[in-house]
């Protein structure tokens, strides 16, 4: 068996594979609530083999989503879509899994497909942002944030505890942070986006305070036998990683101490300046680096695409789990062709009875395919 394909086990969870599907904003969402495409989608990436499927950043609070179309966990009523979905990809054989958030300055923003970019003055469907500083992020994300209070701040890591509470009344049994990409807790780790003077700005400890309060505030209340993990953006790539990342693993460490379970490995995107070196695997010495340095298990993704590559990545105990995305777009049913490619004996078996019946019933002799 390849090194993809052996189960992963962390607190009372036990994923039946190493290939894992990352939360992918849909943008369909209305007022916060899925919907029959959210249902549809999930349903479907869970059928296809993969041992999680984690929910797309879902927001703590309304002025938290990036989009108006961005889903949310601020209020009760939210539940029982989310809890379809879940139950959906339990059903499918697949862990639940699910990532809130607050965009910070990033929030209020249009749909990709319609501009990408924060929604204009005097539009209704906008709403005012909140970010460490009055700092703007830049290029089409042009709106000053408002500075946030040492009030605001509680408010917001109470509003990451309550939707924690809803996601575990949903159903998920997979709880990831979002740290990273800009939004606003990697805006407070971020010395570009942070220039605050009291107990949440300026020094690495105070600039990783409010991550470290809501991992810890989110841990009192999420059961310890279930994973709580973080997306978090240990590299920018604008010149200065040999400051930040150092200061980020030490934040990761003390995450960890408190109670975190997982590493989700990424990029910050704090600055327009960042030059990521896009290309296939770029991302894997990154995550090998972190897994040896903060001594936990560490998931990525980022061009990992290939499944010699993301086999070998598993196998060299660079990473514990591969996070594919877009593939899995293309080809909901990706886990089966990377199980081809592997050269699995029973590449079928990764999908439900009902194709896998079919695809494994005309096989030639010695084959693990469906001739």
């Amino acid at each position: 068996m390849s090194a993809l394909f052996t189960p992963f086990k962390l607190k009372d969870v036990t994923l039946r594979n190493r290939i894992a599907i990352p939360p992918m904003c849909q943008y369909q969402a209305h007022e916060g609530y899925v919907n029959e495409w959210h249902l549809a989608h999930y349903t479907g990436m869970a059928r296809g083999g993969a041992s999680l499927v984690i929910v797309e950043a879902t927001g703590v609070s309304p002025e938290g989503r990036i989009t108006p179309g961005c889903t949310g966990l601020w209020e009760d009523g939210q539940i029982e879509g989310m809890a379809r979905i879940a139950a959906a990809i339990r059903a499918s054989g697949a862990v639940p899994g699910i990532q809130i958030g607050h965009a910070g300055r990033k929030a209020s923003a249009n749909k990709p497909w319609e501009g990408d970019d924060h929604i204009a003055e005097g539009d209704r469907r906008g709403w005012p942002i909140l970010a460490p500083s009055a700092i703007a992020f830049g290029g089409g994300l042009q709106k000053v944030p408002q500075a946030m209070t040492v009030d605001h701040i509680a408010r917001v890591r109470d509003d990451f505890i309550a939707a924690a509470k809803r996601a575990l009344a949903a159903g998920f049994q997979w709880l990831e942070l979002h740290f990273a990409h800009g939004y606003l807790a990697q805006s407070f780790f971020s010395p570009i986006a942070n220039r605050r003077t009291d107990q949440y700005g300026g020094s690495a400890e105070n600039r990783g305070r409010f991550l470290l309060e809501t991992m810890q505030a989110v841990r009192e209340v999420w059961p310890e036998h279930l994973p709580l993990t973080a997306r978090f953006g240990v590299v920018e790539y604008d010149g200065h990683d040999d400051t930040f990342y150092p200061e980020a693993v030490e934040l990761v460490s003390k995450m960890r101490d408190s109670g975190l379970d997982l590493i989700d490995a990424s990029i910050g995107f704090s600055t327009m300046n960042g030059k990521t070196p896009w290309g296939a695997g770029f991302f894997v010495p990154v995550a090998a680096r972190v897994k040896q340095d903060t001594r936990m298990p560490v998931a990525a993704s980022w061009c990992i695409d290939d499944p010699h590559q993301a086999d070998r990545a598993i196998a060299e105990g660079k990473m514990d789990l591969v996070l594919i995305a877009r593939a899995h777009l293309a080809n909901p049913h990706y886990p089966y062709q990377i199980a081809l490619a592997l050269g699995e004996e029973t590449p079928a078996n990764v999908l439900p009875a009902s194709y896998a019946y079919w695809l494994s019933r005309y096989r030639g002799p010695g084959k693990g395919a469906a001739q």
